[in-house]
């Protein structure tokens, strides 16, 4: 089945929302994933087999973060997309949100590490939080949004520390 149908047909699709991978793509992230339609990626993804992997079998939007180097050249600072019937913008940056939202149902953004998810507006602001190297003491984090007839809905992910060796 076509992604761009879900919302049409009433199915729920689920979508990965990700950020801060920083070249680190854990088993558990991979996981989650493989059960998703779609990954949406907030930028600082590290490199580009990041990309490759999560792409495998399912529609992948991302951004470009401020610790990506030249391999991420190509690849915009921010996407506006519409998905499962819902109008998207993602940036790295909170900062680098656009002024004009209008349309938009959801804005993720990542680059904190800290994951947040609060409704502005009507219209819901997520950051995933990091899911590569765990930085400033930060929790790994991801969220699945689950999207249906327009409605989404989002799951908060906590992934497991690293071991200290």
């Amino acid at each position: 089945m076509n992604i761009w149908n879900y919302y049409d047909t009433g199915e729920s699709m689920r979508i990965a929302v990700i950020s801060d991978t920083h070249g680190i793509l854990r088993p558990e992230v991979m996981e989650i994933t493989e059960g998703c339609e779609a990954v949406i990626h907030g930028g600082d993804i590290g490199k580009r087999e990041i990309l490759d992997r999560l792409s495998y079998g399912r529609q992948i939007y991302a951004v470009r973060g401020n610790n990506d180097g030249d391999w991420a050249k190509g690849i915009a600072p921010l996407q506006r997309f519409r998905l499962a019937g819902l109008e998207f913008v993602v940036v790295h940056d909170k900062k680098d949100v656009p002024w004009n939202l209008e349309g938009v149902d959801v804005v993720i953004f990542g680059h904190s590490h800290r994951y947040s998810e609060e409704i502005r507006d009507g219209r819901l602001w997520l950051n995933p939080g990091g899911c590569g190297r765990r930085r400033f003491s930060q929790e790994l984090t991801m969220a699945v949004l689950t999207v249906t007839d327009g409605i989404w809905q989002v799951e908060r992910v906590d992934l497991p520390l690293e071991k200290k060796i």
